[in-house]
């Protein structure tokens, strides 16, 4: 415990600024999903600094934010000497710095910032869920991160999860307590850019350019699926139910963008060997740019076990593609099924395939979710006011006044 603090709310220094720390676990997650929500908090003159694990990464948000960082190494898996390593550095750096609040994303640093913001006083220290790999786990392997979670609720001063479901999940856990939990509007962690992700940018000449690229036909339909290839997110589902399809349909084909993931989540030996040797599956690894192959796209299909919200489903919604999705936490809340896309039962790949012919036999309905989607992306999902509403909460916990967007907060 930092000797030097006191308990309970801080005079702000530097002229009244917030001083707010952000703390993730790598800086992929940052550049990924928070560059644009950690400017906004820049533009509205809250003293900033991020920390996360070093890398290349972490150099690149040093550029693109303006703001200060500081890298501490954090492991993404279990690692008791490293983490108590961890853990003592940012006990010290939040001692040092007296922030206002500490605000954490992803297990591992929401852990050893809960344990470490409550270590050094800090008065507001906030955690956003964003979905739990321990669901599909059994054993110590599900004990230990689901009591880490446990602890995180208990020790924060305030909670976020990025969808209604999952707080519900969270909720009927035992993880969370109704009142320290909120959703900030309908949910994500920080919206969609829809300039970037727009048609008008990247389809036409530019998406036809790329299914040339990719050695995919004109004429061909394509199913898209952009996130980790892994077993949890239904890649085994998936590539069954295009299998079928592919028998009796020459021109459907299947396009995986994301990185493969051995060490976290491996694939079947048997899985990705077919998935290596079919001639209309194309797997293009990470991108910094997905929204170029959404364009290429048709269906976009994510049968995953699991999610917190899933990003990709509303940056699908705004690229004008239909989703088919599972139903799971987080997915039931970015489509609303028969109006931006379909929703079918985890692990059923006759129900996939199904949903899958609806979509691939109807142009017309692919052209009628996918307007749904990109409207409704606009209306609810816009980045610009979920980083408005993120800013917001920082001045209303700190007991500061400020502009508040129209968005609302739900608390139940």
């Amino acid at each position: 415990m930092c000797k030097s603090e006191r308990l309970g709310s801080r005079v702000e220094s530097n002229n009244g600024r917030l001083k707010l720390c952000r703390i993730v676990t790598v800086p992929q997650t940052f550049r990924n999903l928070l560059g644009d929500q950690l400017r906004c908090i820049v533009a509205h003159n809250i003293e900033l600094t991020f920390v996360c694990s070093p890398g290349p990464d972490f150099d690149q948000v040093l550029r693109d934010v303006g703001a200060r960082g500081v890298p501490i190494a954090m492991e993404r898996k279990p690692a008791p000497l490293t983490d108590l390593r961890s853990l003592v550095k940012v006990v010290r750096f939040l001692c040092q710095n007296r922030f206002d609040i500490v605000h954490s994303s992803t297990p591992k640093a929401g852990f050893l910032t809960a344990l470490a913001g409550g270590l050094a006083r800090v008065p507001i220290r906030i955690h956003t869920f964003t979905g739990q790999p321990w669901v599909e786990l059994a054993g110590f392997k599900r004990r230990i991160p689901r009591e880490c979670e446990r602890i995180i609720g208990k020790l924060v001063t305030q909670c976020y999860a990025d969808s209604a479901s999952q707080r519900e999940f969270l909720i009927s856990e035992g993880l969370v307590a109704p009142g320290k939990i909120a959703v900030i509007g309908a949910g994500s962690i920080s919206g969609v850019d829809l300039q970037r992700f727009s048609l008008g940018r990247w389809g036409g000449d530019a998406a036809r350019q790329t299914r040339y690229e990719l050695g995919i036909p004109a004429d061909a339909l394509v199913i898209v699926f952009v996130g980790r290839v892994t077993k949890d997110k239904g890649i085994v589902e998936l590539l069954a139910a295009f299998e079928i399809m592919a028998n009796s349909n020459p021109t459907v084909h299947l396009l995986l963008v994301g990185p493969f993931e051995p060490d976290q989540d491996p694939l079947p030996a048997e899985t990705l060997r077919r998935l290596r040797s079919h001639p209309r599956v194309h797997a293009v690894g990470n991108t910094e740019k997905p929204e170029k192959f959404f364009a290429t796209g048709d269906i976009f299909c994510l049968p995953s076990y699991r999610e917190g919200f899933g990003s990709v489903v509303i940056e699908a919604g705004a690229m004008e593609l239909p989703a088919v999705v599972t139903r799971v936490t987080g997915l039931v809340d970015g489509v609303v099924n028969g109006v931006t896309g379909l929703i079918v039962p985890p692990k059923d790949v006759n129900l996939l395939v199904d949903a899958l012919h609806k979509l691939a036999g109807s142009k017309e309905l692919r052209r009628s979710l996918g307007q749904a989607g990109r409207e409704r992306a606009a209306r609810i999902f816009d980045a610009r006011i979920i980083n408005e509403a993120v800013v917001a909460e920082y001045f209303r916990l700190a007991h500061r006044s400020t502009p508040q967007p129209n968005l609302r907060i739900s608390h139940s």
